[in-house]
């Protein structure tokens, strides 16, 4: 009988710019195949290609039927949410 895997922990930087997407994007696919938790209470600024890969994230954990949570977002994070209409997103936000 294999154990559940634990639930690996990502702290999102406080500039999602677009020099933050491929690292982002890299650290991210590190832990695939992991249940993942991303915090993004320092966030201050999400930008359009930060947000295409969590977006993207959220598909492919998804369709790998593996957990997936944003937590503790920060209201700059909820705000830039609701500017871009990133619906799809916000079923994974989970606050504390």
């Amino acid at each position: 009988m294999t154990e559940p895997a634990s639930t690996s922990r990502l702290q999102l930087i406080d500039n999602l710019d677009l020099k933050a997407a491929a690292p982002l994007r890299a650290e991210i696919l590190a832990l695939r195949h992991m249940p993942l938790d991303i915090d993004a209470s320092n966030v201050q600024r999400l930008g359009g290609l930060c947000l295409q890969v969590l977006m993207s994230a959220q598909a492919t954990w998804a369709a790998d039927a593996i957990p997936f949570a944003i937590s503790s977002p920060s209201p700059a994070f909820q705000e830039a949410l609701s500017l871009f209409g990133a619906e799809d997103l916000q079923p994974f936000v989970q606050q504390g």
